[in-house]
């Protein structure tokens, strides 16, 4: 009997065990059944950090503030470097040492000090392309994030077609598509070589593809939020002949069409210009005092540099905005 008693406890917890495994798959990756999709969330944001010997020596108080948050996971929007530093592999595998510290998974979209800019002497006098190869090779292996814990997230490499930007990803979290690509600033490298000008039409014809994609799934999964995210700050205040926006015209005009055609939320996050701001930039217009802005697209920036702070998300299904966010200020920086 006491037998028969262990055989029955040990079927339950395969059950449960199993249960619970299947459920947090379900949270992942491009599943589209999500058994959470009705329950609130929160996640983390950051980006522009570390750039200095003293913001390394911050920044685990920024992780210990994260890991004690209930954030499911969190992203950095890019630059994990300053943009005088050396570019070299040993900064990148620190880099990746230092956020596979977090408890919870990360995310890590590219910005352009980590290899648009890389070119400069100060950087090293690398080439660019060799570099976004290099964090490729460091940070990109399989379908799983950086973390103790991880997510399963889909690339975009897994299209032949775009077997080059493994770095462009998406995942779907309680319902909400989330997807980042790989447009950094300095113009999104464009405008300084023929060669970065060849380099930024094959990416950026990538990105508009992976943009239209993650809508579509979006749309048919009936999702009631987007998270779109990348490092650069495309200037939507800016006037599209400006030359500091030339790399990010069809961007704007891919998100703001895509946007228009979604009956949800999208929110675009991003770093860059290190200013901490949510507003509602779509459409622009010469007089910002022009109404009505799309209602349901907002821009979030995240802290930066020398400000070692982050942004608390909040996914609620019956807020009808969806999505809040919350200024972090970690004490001890």
């Amino acid at each position: 009997m006491k037998k028969n008693y262990l055989i029955l406890a040990f079927i339950v917890f395969v059950l449960i065990t199993g249960f619970g495994v299947f459920t947090y798959a379900q949270t992942s990756g491009d599943s589209l059944r999500d058994s959470f999709a009705s329950r609130p969330f929160e996640f983390a944001l950051i980006g522009d950090l570390p750039y200095s010997a003293e913001q390394e020596a911050q920044f685990p108080n920024l992780m210990a503030d994260i890991n004690r948050s209930p954030a499911a996971f969190v992203v950095h929007d890019g630059d994990i470097k300053n943009g005088s530093s050396l570019c070299d592999d040993a900064t990148f595998i620190s880099r990746k040492q230092l956020f596979n510290n977090f408890e919870i998974p990360f995310i890590l979209v590219y910005g352009d000090n980590e290899w648009t800019d890389c070119h400069r002497s100060n950087n090293g006098g690398y080439d660019p392309v060799e570099r976004l190869a290099k964090l490729q090779e460091i940070f990109n292996h399989g379908s799983q994030s950086l973390g103790k814990r991880t997510l399963t997230l889909t690339r975009q490499s897994e299209n032949p077609q775009f077997a080059k930007y493994r770095e462009n990803v998406r995942w779907v979290y309680h319902g909400v598509v989330f997807f980042a690509i790989n447009m950094p600033g300095s113009n999104n490298n464009f405008g300084r070589t023929p060669e970065a000008d060849r380099e930024y039409a094959d990416r950026n014809s990538a990105n508009l593809a992976w943009i239209e994609e993650c809508f579509a799934l979006a749309k048919r999964s009936n999702s009631k939020g987007i998270v779109l995210v990348a490092q650069a700050n495309p200037g939507f205040e800016l006037d599209p002949t400006d030359k500091r926006r030339s790399g990010y015209n069809d961007f704007i005009a891919t998100l703001e069409t895509e946007t228009g055609n979604f009956p949800g939320q999208v929110v675009f996050v991003h770093g860059d210009t290190h200013y901490f701001r949510i507003d509602k930039p779509l459409p622009h217009f010469t007089d910002e005092t022009q109404l009505p802005r799309m209602k349901n697209f907002t821009r979030v920036e995240t802290f930066g540099s020398p400000n070692v702070h982050w942004l608390r998300a909040f996914y609620d299904p019956t807020n009808p905005n969806l999505f809040e966010f919350k200024q972090q200020i970690v004490p001890h920086n």
